[in-house]
């Protein structure tokens, strides 16, 4: 009798082996899933637990970011970057990320760059879009390889295309600085407008810089200060610098009305208006 089948204590007559083992996996799976989502993560350890010892590698993936986080068990990077590792040399992107992110900050491996690119590139080619968007930055700022803004820009539309924000500003940075491409203010604009409807700080900072330059967008202060207060309330330091410039350019009325529509949370109306 199979592991599952012991797990599950059942059988089933009509089906074989095989397509049994597989329906067990997968129902097994999307138990433990919907239970760490529910917050129930012992459960999930539990379930996921048999599994990863098992060699199913999307378990030991989720196995180990449990560990790594302390979640329905306590807490053990180094047990955690032994799954990823596990998962990883299974092929699974999710591992692979994970033990790239290890790599990159140096938590219980040791800090390679070169590894960190290597493991967000085999993810990346798997189609994960936080590998996606996280290999873009490395090729950007030339961290694990020469900067290559031009497969940098690859790797973004990579993952804006599965609605990555952070992809969709960096998209619009590369356009607007002309790396590895001309500069086209219109694009730089256009990507930063979909990063900030999306919620991405440095994305609504620079949309706000571009509609009070008139860079790309007609020049709009009202909406600009909209998104820079939304921008700087998000932690973006690129918000800071346009703010007070922003103000001198605005009556006090308008000040005012921006400042309570930066407030709201804005519904499509109203981005549409702010964009």
């Amino acid at each position: 009798m199979s592991w599952l089948k012991t797990f599950f204590k059942s059988a089933f007559e009509t089906e074989t082996e095989e397509e049994q083992d597989d329906g067990d996996l997968a129902a097994l799976l999307e138990s433990a899933s919907k239970a760490a989502l529910k917050g129930d993560y012992e459960t999930a350890v539990a379930m996921w637990r048999p599994l990863a010892e098992s060699g199913v590698a999307r378990a030991q993936s989720s196995l180990g970011a449990c560990y790594l986080e302390g979640l329905g068990t306590p807490r053990d990077p180094a047990a955690a970057a032994e799954w990823f590792r596990s998962a990883a040399h299974a092929g699974d992107a999710v591992g692979q990320r994970n033990l790239a992110a290890l790599h990159f900050r140096g938590e219980d491996v040791p800090q390679d760059d070169e590894e960190a690119l290597r493991l967000y590139r085999l993810a990346a080619k798997s189609g994960d879009a936080a590998a996606q968007d996280m290999l873009s930055w490395m090729l950007l700022e030339g961290r694990g390889a020469d900067s290559d803004p031009v497969e940098s820009r690859r790797w973004a539309l990579a993952a804006a295309e599965q609605e990555v924000a952070t992809s969709m500003a960096r998209l619009g940075l590369i356009a607007h600085n002309a790396l590895g491409m001309e500069r086209n203010s219109e694009e730089a604009a256009r990507w930063w407008y979909e990063a900030a409807r999306r919620g991405d700080p440095d994305g609504q900072a620079m949309l706000g810089a571009a509609l009070h330059l008139g860079a790309g967008v007609e020049k709009d202060d009202r909406a600009a200060l909209i998104w820079l207060l939304r921008a700087d309330d998000a932690g973006s330091s690129l918000a800071a610098p346009f703010l007070a410039p922003v103000r001198a350019a605005l009556p006090a009325e308008q000040i005012a009305e921006a400042e309570q529509a930066a407030r709201r949370v804005p519904g499509p109306t109203e981005v549409e208006e702010a964009g």
